[in-house]
């Protein structure tokens, strides 16, 4: 899917359909599933690197892993995350969506905020860069708005969001990801844009929908109520892990069949002393 398609998709057919993806095995699986794209997102850095948020990650995490994923896939469209302080310039912004693309192979760029980082989106948007907004609840200054927790239940709060929705379309965005917002506020930035939104934690009525990869897989160690477990493959692989364990430790493993055999002759003639 090309960002033009991708665009098209406004108000037209099914919902979009996204997920986060930071590797090879799952970027084809996804792929092969039908998912129109995917997000190379700084959630990496929970989801596989350790850190307790996304604020640690760096360029160079998000170039190495999208780099995986676009050698895996040749269809779906892949955006990037500007992870934290990569874009607090339109010069730095501007030099690091351009590693991200040349490096990393990725289509687009994702990066947060809405009034306040329209004016760098119009720099990349006027320069070539496909980018994807994203407003709301926004994990890389989740600090400032009091945790993860349900955005916009203000009229404030609301207007403000909407405000940066629209600047955000307006600076170029080719479309906007909704992050914990009530489901009748995303349904009314939908309504208003002419760009898809794509929601997580907003509501059944956005243009797509996107979720973390290892959320919908059982390996989170936290549930959220936005999202859901459509496989414990986490469960599964536990399941596989602890009999190759136990296996091992009762010479079941390896088996007959799992060895070679040699020449004797070669056994019989070697020297060990």
């Amino acid at each position: 899917m090309t960002v033009p398609e991708f665009r098209a998709r406004k108000g037209v057919g099914d919902p979009l359909v996204c997920v986060t993806a930071y590797d090879a095995p799952f970027a084809r699986l996804a792929e092969r599933a039908g998912v129109d794209a995917l997000l190379v997102g700084d959630s990496v850095g929970r989801t596989l690197l350790g850190f307790e948020n996304e604020l640690p990650v760096q360029v160079d995490d998000i170039v190495h892993h999208a780099a995986a994923v676009t050698r895996a896939v040749t269809s779906t469209l892949v955006i990037a995350d500007l992870p934290y302080m990569s874009y607090r310039t339109r010069d730095t912004a501007l030099r690091n969506a351009a590693r991200l693309l040349q490096a990393g192979g990725a289509t687009a760029v994702k990066l947060e905020g809405g009034r306040e980082s329209a004016d760098v989106t119009a720099a990349l948007a006027s320069r070539g860069f496909p980018v994807m907004a994203h407003v709301g609840l926004t994990p890389q200054s989740a600090h400032a708005l009091g945790g993860y927790r349900v955005q916009g239940v203000g009229l404030s709060a609301a207007q403000a969001i909407v405000d940066g929705a629209r600047a955000q379309a307006e600076a170029g965005a080719f479309a906007v990801v909704l992050e914990l917002l009530p489901a009748g506020l995303a349904r009314a930035i939908t309504g208003h844009l002419d760009i898809p939104t794509i929601g997580i934690g907003a509501g059944p009525h956005c243009d797509g929908q996107i979720q973390v990869l290892h959320d919908l897989l059982g390996f989170a160690e936290t549930t959220h109520r936005h999202t859901r477990v459509f496989a414990d493959v986490a469960g599964l692989a536990q399941t596989a892990l602890a009999g190759y364990a136990h296996d091992v430790r009762h010479g079941k493993f390896p088996a007959p069949e799992q060895n070679f055999k040699g020449n004797r002759g070669v056994l019989d003639r070697l020297k060990f002393d």
